[in-house]
C-alpha cells in the first residue's frame, strides 16, 4: 500500500514544505489541490510545473494526483468544461501525476440529464486523458456521492482514461457501507480517499480514528497495491486543528489498519 495526504489540508502552503511533511512522516505522495489559490493549477506556467516537478521528486515523494474543480455532470454548454478537463490532464502529465481528480457537480438536474452530461463529456475527453498516461476519477460527490451513482456513469463509459475516486465520506453519508462501494466500483476504482468526522452532521475534520466512519471496512477493501489518501478538509474548517501536526499519527493508523485487513485475509 501507498500513502498521500491532499494539499487541502494545508491551504496555500509552499510545495517544498508540503513534500518536505509527506517524506518526513512516510507519505508516498501529494495530491495536489489544482486552484488558483494553491502553488499549482492549470494556469501556472510552464516553468513553474518543472521546478513542482523537480521540488517533489527531489524531497522523495510523488503526485499522486491533481485535484481539480471541473464539474462533468453539471449543466450548460460542453465546451468549457472539455477545456478544463484537458488543461488539468497537461498539468497532470507535466508533473506526472496519474490521475486527475473531478466533480460530479450535477446539482438540481435530474438524474438521467446529469448522468448523460457525465458521460458524454467523459467519453469525449477519455481518449486524451489516456493518451497522456492519465485516468479522470470521478469523485464520490455531491450529485453522485454513493460509489452505485458513479458506478452507472462509469460503466457507460467504459474507457481506460476514466475511473473513480473514492470518498469514503460521501459513500458513507449516501448509506453504503465499504463493501457495497467497493462492489460497485470494480475495476473502475483508482484510489480511497480516507478521512474522519464526529456525525453526519458535524463535517469538521478530525484525526483519522477520531471520528465515525468505518476506516477500517473501508481500507480493508482498498487494493492493497494502491494508495490510500488522506484528505483532511481544513480549507473549509479554518478552526479544525492543523493537519502537519497530525501527520505521523494519521499515517501510523493507517499502517495499523491496512496490517490488520492483511492478517484478517
Amino acid at each position: 500500500m501507498k500513502y498521500a495526504f491532499s494539499t487541502l489540508g494545508l491551504p496555500g502552503t509552499p510545495l517544498d514544505r508540503s513534500a518536505a511533511l509527506a517524506a518526513a512522516h512516510g507519505y508516498d505522495g501529494l495530491e495536489l489541490r489544482a486552484h488558483t489559490e494553491e502553488p499549482l493549477h492549470p494556469g501556472t506556467p510552464a516553468g513553474d510545473r518543472i521546478e513542482a516537478l523537480r521540488t517533489v521528486t527531489a524531497a522523495g515523494v510523488t503526485v499522486l494526483a491533481v485535484a481539480g474543480y471541473a464539474r462533468v455532470a453539471a449543466g450548460g454548454e460542453d465546451a468549457p468544461v472539455l477545456a478544463e478537463l484537458k488543461s488539468l490532464v497537461r498539468l497532470a502529465a507535466d508533473v506526472e501525476a496519474p490521475y486527475v481528480r473531478v466533480f460530479p457537480g450535477g446539482g438540481d438536474l435530474p438524474e438521467p440529464e446529469a448522468d448523460a452530461n457525465a458521460v458524454r463529456r467523459l467519453l469525449s475527453v477519455a481518449p486524451f486523458a489516456e493518451r497522456h498516461g492519465i485516468r479522470i476519477l470521478l469523485e464520490t460527490h455531491d450529485s453522485h456521492r454513493t460509489a452505485a451513482a458513479v458506478a452507472g456513469v462509469l460503466d457507460r463509459v467504459a474507457q481506460p482514461g476514466a475511473g473513480a475516486l473514492w470518498d469514503v465520506l460521501h459513500t458513507w453519508l449516501g448509506g453504503e457501507r465499504p463493501a457495497q462501494s467497493r462492489r460497485s466500483l470494480g475495476g473502475h476504482l483508482g484510489y480511497l480517499q480516507v478521512k474522519d468526522v464526529a456525525s453526519a452532521e458535524d463535517l469538521t475534520p478530525l484525526g483519522l480514528g477520531a471520528g465515525v466512519l468505518p476506516l477500517a471496512e473501508a481500507v480493508a477493501c482498498a487494493p492493497p497495491d494502491g494508495w490510500l489518501c488522506w484528505e483532511y478538509e481544513r480549507r473549509w474548517y479554518p478552526g479544525a486543528a492543523g493537519l502537519a501536526g497530525q501527520l505521523a499519527q494519521g499515517r501510523a493508523h493507517l499502517g495499523r489498519l491496512v496490517a490488520h485487513g492483511a492478517h484478517a485475509e
